[in-house]
């Protein structure tokens, strides 16, 4: 696997990338402090590490640029069931249409050697993987949580962006809300949202044709 960093990330996202290892969670712009300074704080607090060492770790992480996250505390309930009633749904759109796509819930995605995320819900078409998966899902979804807020809606989103996953969905289960993010021109995202309404079906239409068929008043229900 290609430990290089990817040559797609744009400027500001690298940058971010560098913030979130110094635990920093707001967006700073370039001009308004070093990045040597920045990647020097980095180094100097935190260790890197690789998936090797991430396998052996217990408990809930992943692995951002080498850069341990704990995904812990768990969700608590409405969370789960937000996750469960995604997976149900997608799951029997999948078996009607006969697509050849699998839904997953919290699978590991190595996208590089020091770079391992576990998205709450992921449909992956074509192939299916024999362990973790190491290529692009189709589609990732992501349910907030108090822990994973920030990290959704900008790291996350500019990493699945980068790494070319079709259809993002970003659900907030406590203010029922779903942002849609669809890739355009294999290239950056544009917000879809506005075609969701909470109080009727809307589908997702993938690459192989296969329409998911989502429900909000089923999922927040």
């Amino acid at each position: 696997m290609d430990c290089a960093i990817l040559a797609r990330l744009k400027p500001p996202f690298v940058y971010f990338v560098r913030l979130v290892e110094m635990d920093t969670i707001s967006v700073v712009s370039l001009s308004d402090i070093s990045n040597q300074t920045i990647m020097s704080s980095a180094r100097q607090y935190h260790p890197k590490y690789t998936f090797a060492e991430y396998m052996q770790w217990e408990g809930n992480w992943e692995l951002l640029y080498g850069t341990a996250v704990s995904m812990s505390p768990s969700p608590f309930g409405p969370h789960k069931k937000v996750v469960a009633k995604f997976v149900s749904q997608i799951d029997l759109a999948i078996s009607i249409q006969k697509c050849k796509c699998v839904v997953y819930a919290g699978l590991d995605w190595i996208i590089q050697c020091n770079t391992v995320v576990r998205p709450d819900v992921m449909v992956v078409c074509g192939e299916q993987p024999p362990r973790h998966l190491e290529r692009p899902p189709t589609l990732a979804i992501e349910v907030l949580s108090d822990s994973t807020s920030d990290k959704d809606r900008t790291v996350k989103r500019e990493l699945y962006e980068s790494q070319c996953v079709e259809h993002y969905l970003i659900v907030d289960p406590v203010f029922p809300a779903i942002q849609w993010l669809s890739l355009m021109k294999k290239s950056y995202y544009t917000d879809r949202s506005s075609q969701i309404s909470l109080a009727e079906p809307f589908a997702i239409t993938l690459d192989n044709g296969c329409n998911l068929l989502v429900d909000p008043r089923v999922i927040f229900s």
